[in-house]
């Protein structure tokens, strides 16, 4: 019996700890900080994600055996090399392996190393300013601008005008997304359907989970700002086995065995964002971990038990462990606050009425405050649910949606309209 600690306090998390709860090897399980929903699952520790202090002392005092890392920062911080000499394992890649989400001028780099296909692009920084200008002029539609670091999801900027795009350019450089902008990556704009790849691997042998697409814009019919995801679905009905094949030979194979040129540690979750063109996969983004909403719907529907996969990434037998998927739809409606992705209000009384549907009602931003279950974020409440084909299941999501509410709550209907 394994006792484990999950990092981080969303919907992602909830989706792991529901999962991990799951297995037969699964003893004690703790969730940094963790949320009104994981509560469900084991125990909150009021420890922040980056507070490796705090978290060495939780690893002693609860004998942790496997902490699994939900977010990206602790990842680009380097906690799996803070913990390498401990006697616990890390599911997450070393600092260096991060940089590959860490930095979006580090990733394209190493794309080009290793021929994986992916857009063209450009790293301006503020001593080739112009340059980034004349890159602009020449693309012959919309302009990608990409904040080279991390920035919570919402340093992406997708452009119709030339003029517009240099203005932002500027802008991004002189600190629109702070530090996450110092370099900015103008990238060509790719045309097509985007869908995500997740692959588990320990640097050498991997092994490929449930395939997903999620929906960014805050508007139906994918108009608006860009959140953190509004809701996903999986399978995805346009990856048949040919693309996964041209996926996984033209794009997962190189990336691996570009960790191994570059002696890379790494042992867990690579997140692929794809988007197919003219029948063909290209890479927009890599992530180091699972991603969110993605997870609420990818570990439904997985039935091999998760545990024994992450122990097979630390004993080299990921390769031995036949993956089973079940065949229904999945797919997940987020909740969210009035006013996400700007300025919203925490705080609202959540009400969860009965749940017709075997839905599963995953926590993202939730605390209990005097026995009352609050808001405590933009994105509150996953809702995933089963059907026999992507509609099925949006269909029953939004069903059991109708049981549950707080003040100014709000949540696309439209998710996998484009399919």
């Amino acid at each position: 019996m394994q006792n484990i600690l999950i990092l981080g306090s969303g919907g992602r998390e909830h989706a792991l700890a529901w999962k991990i709860k799951e297995s037969h090897n699964c003893g004690k399980l703790f969730i940094a900080p963790g949320n009104a929903g994981t509560k469900q699952c084991g125990k909150n520790l009021n420890i922040a994600v980056l507070d490796f202090d705090g978290i060495e002392k939780a690893i002693e005092k609860h004998k942790i055996d496997l902490i699994i890392v939900g977010p990206e920062a602790p990842l680009v911080e380097g906690i799996y090399d803070h913990f390498k000499n401990h006697p616990v394992d890390v599911l997450g890649p070393s600092r260096a392996s991060s940089q590959l989400e860490g930095s979006k001028a580090f990733a394209n780099e190493f794309m080009k190393e290793f021929n994986v296909p992916t857009a063209g692009y450009l790293t301006i920084g503020p001593n080739n300013i112009q340059e980034g200008l004349d890159f602009i002029d020449k693309q012959p539609s919309k302009i990608v601008l990409k904040a080279d670091g991390l920035a919570a999801g919402k340093g992406v900027l997708i452009l119709d005008s030339k003029e517009e795009a240099k203005e932002e350019l500027k802008l991004m450089l002189s600190g629109k997304f702070g530090e996450a902008s110092a370099r900015v990556v103008i990238e060509e704009f790719l045309d097509g359907l985007e869908f995500s790849v997740f692959v588990l691997t320990n640097g050498d042998q991997y092994q490929i989970l449930p395939i997903a697409k999620d929906y960014k814009r805050i508007g139906e019919g994918d108009t608006g700002l860009n959140t953190g995801g509004m809701g996903a679905i999986s399978p995805v009905p346009f990856v048949d086995d040919v693309m996964k094949k041209k996926v996984i030979s033209r794009i997962v194979e190189p990336t691996i065995e570009g960790l191994k040129t570059r002696d890379y540690d790494y042992h867990g979750f690579i997140f692929i964002g794809l988007i197919k063109v003219n029948n063909e996969p290209y890479v927009i983004e890599y992530n180091c971990r699972l991603g969110d909403p993605e997870t609420e719907v990818i570990l439904p529907r997985l039935k091999t038990d998760l545990l024994s996969l992450i122990n097979g990434v630390f004993d080299k037998k990921l390769s031995d462990i036949e993956i089973e998927i079940d065949d229904r739809s999945a797919a997940t409606v987020m909740l969210v606050s009035g006013g996400y992705p700007e300025a919203y209000e925490k705080g609202k009384a959540i009400t969860i009425e009965r749940n017709n549907n075997n839905s599963i009602v995953f926590h993202a931003g939730t605390k209990i405050e005097n026995n009352q279950l609050i808001t405590n974020g933009g994105r509150v409440i996953a809702v995933t649910s089963f059907g026999d084909n992507h509609k099925e299941s949006v269909n029953a999501s939004i069903e059991t949606i109708q049981n549950i509410s707080f003040e100014k709550m709000n949540y696309r209907k439209d998710i996998g309209f484009d399919l």
